[in-house]
């Protein structure tokens, strides 16, 4: 599939966080791209018309971060999540949902989705939420955190995968696993950080920490492999 040259700009604005909008409804896309190339830092490069065009112009594009509608056509945005995760495993996914229901936001956070953000969220939400995902500090809230290790404790190949992998999990210190226990209770860093009595930078470092031990890039895949490896525990929330 060849991609419309008047949908995408390969160039992009030096230092500014790329983005590319897939969304197979004009209004929502078009407001979503506006919002974005309104606000300082970033620019949208490419807008994506359904998931499996999202994913082409990502290996096309690279960009930092694909807002990615989960109901579009050829390819859903959970697919293409999980397409783009495989393809370009630094840009970040936030995905946009009707209806903030698990049904759909697991689903998407297991595929790689970053953060998540419902379509008629305020556009400062929106964009806050994108310059998260891009930091890889996407909140989500304790029932998404819960739900979450539950689908994974509950998919025996998926916990055996890392097994295989960490055949013995990595050491964390204690401060970290304090940290790493207080996000899958569904904190941000800054409600960890005042739990702790630490600075919201020293939890950051934590949280960096953490993520080159357990070898992923965001707070959600952090959860799932803490749970996977056994180190957080649905069942003590």
């Amino acid at each position: 599939m060849t991609i419309d040259d008047e949908h995408h700009d390969t160039s992009g604005r030096s230092g500014e966080t790329r983005v590319v909008i897939a969304d197979d409804h004009p209004v929502m896309a078009t407001a979503l791209r506006t919002y974005v190339d309104s606000t300082d830092g970033m620019q949208c490069v490419g807008q994506a018309r359904n998931g499996r065009q999202a994913a082409e112009m990502c290996g096309e594009l690279s960009p930092d971060v694909v807002v990615m509608d989960l109901h579009m056509p050829q390819m859903d945005g959970i697919e293409a999540t999980r397409a783009i995760r495989a393809i370009c495993p630094q840009t970040a996914v936030l995905a946009v949902t009707t209806f903030s229901t698990e049904r759909y936001v697991i689903p998407a956070l297991r595929a790689g989705a970053g953060g998540y953000i419902v379509k008629d969220a305020e556009p400062e939400e929106i964009i806050e939420a994108i310059r998260q995902v891009h930091e890889g500090l996407a909140p989500f809230s304790p029932a998404v955190a819960h739900q979450l290790m539950v689908s994974v404790r509950n998919d025996p190949a998926q916990v055996a995968s890392a097994l295989e992998r960490f055949p013995h999990a990595p050491h964390i210190p204690d401060r970290e696993l304090e940290g790493l226990k207080h996000l899958a209770s569904g904190c941000s860093n800054a409600e960890i950080a005042q739990k702790m009595m630490v600075s919201e930078a020293t939890m950051k470092v934590y949280m960096g920490r953490l993520m080159q031990r357990l070898e992923v890039r965001d707070r959600v895949q952090l959860l799932i492999r803490a749970t996977e490896l056994g180190l957080v525990d649905p069942s003590l929330d």
